[in-house]
Parts: C-alpha cells; sequence; structure tokens
C-alpha cells in the first residue's frame, strides 16, 4: 500500500479556505483517492477542546506564548493520533492550516521570534511537513469584509487589520522561501476562478 498524500490549505480569514478544501476533497474522490478532512487547531478530541479555549472571545487576553504553547499541543496530538496513521493507511490528509498558521499567526501578528517557533517545530514534528500547501491569498480588507458577512466573529477574527497585515507578510514570505511546497493561490477571484489554479496544481501530483 502507497502512503498518502498530506495537503493543507491555509490562508487569511475570508481567503475562501471551506469551500475549496470541498473543492479538493471531491475531485481527489472522483479519482479514486481515499480522502480524510481535519483542520487545525483540532483534529482530536483534545485538539478540539484547545481550539474552544483558543477561539474563545470571551476569555483573558491570552499571553502569545500560552497561545503557540496550546496550538502545538493540539498539533502534536493531530500529527501522533490522526494524521500519520492516516497517511500510513494510504489516505489522502487535507487539513484546514497547520504549522505554517503558526508563524503567521503567532509569528507575524503576535511578534513571537520565527526562530523559536521552529525549534518548537522541530521538537514536536522533526521533519513532517505536508506535501503540498495551498496558500489562499488575498488583499487583507476584502478578506475582513467578506467576515463581516459571515456573522459573529472568534477570537482571531476580531483582530485589527495591521495583525493581518503582518498574518498575510509571512504567509508571503513562506511561500517565497518554499516554493516546491507553498503554492500561491490568488484567493480574490470568484469560486470557480480559485478553484481552476487549484486543480493544475492538483493534476501534477
Amino acid at each position: 500500500m502507497s502512503r498518502g498524500k498530506f495537503i493543507t490549505i491555509d490562508g487569511l480569514e475570508g481567503a475562501g479556505k471551506s469551500t475549496q478544501i470541498d473543492f479538493i476533497k471531491k475531485y481527489l474522490s472522483d479519482r479514486n483517492r481515499d480522502v480524510f478532512l481535519t483542520r487545525e487547531p483540532g483534529g482530536t478530541d483534545l485538539g478540539e477542546r484547545l481550539r474552544a479555549l483558543l477561539l474563545d472571545k470571551n476569555i483573558d487576553a491570552m499571553n502569545p506564548d500560552t497561545e503557540l504553547l496550546l496550538m502545538f499541543a493540539a498539533r502534536n496530538e493531530h500529527v501522533k493520533k490522526v494524521i500519520v496513521p492516516k497517511l500510513e493507511q494510504g489516505v489522502w490528509v487535507i487539513s484546514d492550516r497547520f504549522t505554517d498558521a503558526s508563524y503567521a499567526y503567532q509569528g507575524g501578528g503576535r511578534g513571537i521570534p520565527l526562530e523559536r517557533i521552529g525549534e518548537l517545530e522541530q521538537w514536536t514534528l522533526q521533519d513532517f511537513v505536508p506535501d503540498m500547501t495551498f496558500l489562499l491569498d488575498l488583499d487583507v480588507e476584502l478578506g475582513l469584509s467578506r467576515v463581516e458577512q459571515r456573522g459573529e466573529k472568534d477570537r482571531f477574527e476580531e483582530e485589527h487589520k495591521d495583525f493581518f497585515n503582518k498574518v498575510r507578510e509571512i504567509f508571503s514570505n513562506r511561500a517565497s522561501k518554499y516554493p516546491e511546497r507553498i503554492k500561491l493561490i490568488d484567493a480574490s477571484k470568484n469560486i470557480d476562478e480559485t478553484s481552476s489554479q487549484i486543480k493544475k496544481i492538483l493534476d501534477l501530483l
């Protein structure tokens, strides 16, 4: 049995990740791939409980280091208990967010040194990285305007524009640093045009 592929999707709020995840799942399933969807933070019972804490806007302000450690605690459980076992079974795993988000949100947005995040990544995940990452990129104001139309916001969605500009900058830098893995997708387009960009890359996998 061949090992499955690990595909992650990341990007700013309002980029349309959920819609494109559904597209990828259908596209791969139609080609006889066994596909499993998951998300971060989350993916396990513990991870989902941590997710509730991390997204709860009603809790007291969280120290950035605490936020980062909780993210990686959830991720460690996620990788070891769900993602790796699925991949070893030949399943293609698609995750809504992964480690790139920690560099962008806790690094760029919260200002934690990227080197510290790298040390934590190496400690918990060693050399485990996605086979492919789709980074849905769009203007911050456009993304936030889409979020406004969705209703109630979580703790991250309530952050200010400058926070998201820093997040986008780190995402962009990582796409430039790892072009073979991270594929930049113009998410300012309509749904079909965005999906078409992703399809062209999936065809090469």
